[in-house]
């Protein structure tokens, strides 16, 4: 599992900073495979879609 914001591997290093940032902002990098995602943000939340895992949403 990959961090959502930064990229970087979930179980190494502090993401206390990437945790505060998410509860503003959408996840940039896939969870399961850490590609870069495409995000849309609209007045009414966002989409986050990984060409191998699909679309998330708020």
């Amino acid at each position: 599992m990959f961090c959502d914001r930064c990229g970087e591997p979930a179980a190494q290093g502090d993401h206390r900073g990437c945790d505060a940032a998410r509860a503003l902002e959408p996840p940039r990098y896939c969870p399961d495979c850490r590609r870069r995602m495409k995000v849309q943000v609209v007045p009414t939340g966002w989409t986050a879609t990984c060409v191998e895992h699909g679309t998330r949403t708020s």
